[in-house]
């Protein structure tokens, strides 16, 4: 009894990280109706920052010295360049077409995991990813302007950055995550993503609020508290109890609950015509999930893509 306790918490707890991390794509969306994406972004890192500050005590921070200019990369590909790409790809596209596209991060830290660590990879998992990218064009194409999607292709197009971003990080994390903690690395980042986002509040472009509506900011704190810091700890708490297979297959809940809530609290709608391109994403991931985790009938080992963690 004690033992299955032991795994249900955890379980819970990574339902709840899913679930959140789900709902960030309409609360950004909801955010921007009231607000600039460097303000939002700006408020966003100095929460999660002043949340890590309270915890100060468990963070221990003694960087080696040729580890700087990774900690650095680390920073500038999460949260920096990634959020930059994803708050303005919410500005074009709906958060359903958003959230379909994250769900393409494992198969892209897949092929990086072989091109850079020389992963063995099958050919099934290249033509999953054909699959899925196809799918994402016939999202793209077949999406109308709309009031929530202005310019869906070139929201998608810049949510697809973002994931390259998401994917450098990831390589960099296996690189730096066996001398530094995954908090630490966590708070380190906040830190960085607060004084890179700070500058962009003077710029000419940036339209500083003159009032601030109720609902928006709510989004905006709950963006820093609750998807920054907290699904990210119910993440990490889950990763000591729960196996990291298990743990990778939940990030494919991420997209359904973003279609869910884009559906629910925005009234966002997909034509048919979409809807078949997200069936092929679908495919596309189950087709890369099967064929990266056998080869020649052995098991690969594949703990990069487990480690895959949807953003900051």
């Amino acid at each position: 009894m004690r033992a299955r306790m032991s795994q249900l918490f955890p379980a819970i707890g990574l339902l709840l990280a899913m679930l959140i991390w789900g709902s960030s794509y309409v609360a950004m969306k909801v955010a921007l109706q009231a607000y600039d994406p460097s303000v939002i972004l700006f408020t966003r890192m100095a929460i999660a920052s002043a949340l890590f500050l309270f915890g100060w005590r468990t963070l221990c921070f003694q960087a080696c010295r040729q580890d700087w200019k990774w900690l650095l990369a680390l920073g500038l590909c999460e949260p920096c360049f990634y959020l930059t790409c994803e708050a303005h790809a919410l500005v074009y596209t709906t958060s359903s077409q958003a959230g379909i596209i994250t769900a393409l991060l494992p198969v892209f830290v897949t092929i990086a995991a072989h091109l850079f660590f020389h992963e063995r990879i099958r050919k099934g998992m290249i033509a999953g990813f054909v699959i899925a990218l196809s799918g994402i064009v016939i999202l793209s194409v077949r999406s109308s302007a709309s009031e929530h999607a202005p310019n869906p292709m070139l929201g998608n197009l810049l949510q697809l950055f973002a994931m390259g971003w998401a994917t450098g990080y990831t390589m960099l994390v296996k690189h730096l995550g066996t001398r530094y903690s995954a908090v630490t690395l966590s708070a380190s980042q906040m830190f960085m993503g607060t004084l890179f986002f700070a500058p962009t509040l003077l710029l000419p472009s940036t339209n500083l609020p003159t009032a601030f509506p109720a609902i928006p900011t709510l989004a905006v704190i709950y963006l820093g508290a609750c998807v920054t810091v907290l699904a990210y700890s119910f993440y990490n708490h889950a990763l000591r109890h729960i196996s990291a297979v298990k743990v990778s297959v939940s990030v494919n809940l991420i997209p359904v609950f973003a279609l869910l809530f884009g559906s629910l609290l925005l009234n966002e709608r997909l034509s048919p015509p979409q809807w078949m391109g997200i069936g092929l994403v679908v495919l596309g991931i189950i087709f890369s999930s099967f064929g990266s985790q056998r080869h020649d009938g052995k098991t690969v080992k594949h703990d990069i893509a487990h480690e895959t963690a949807p953003g900051v």
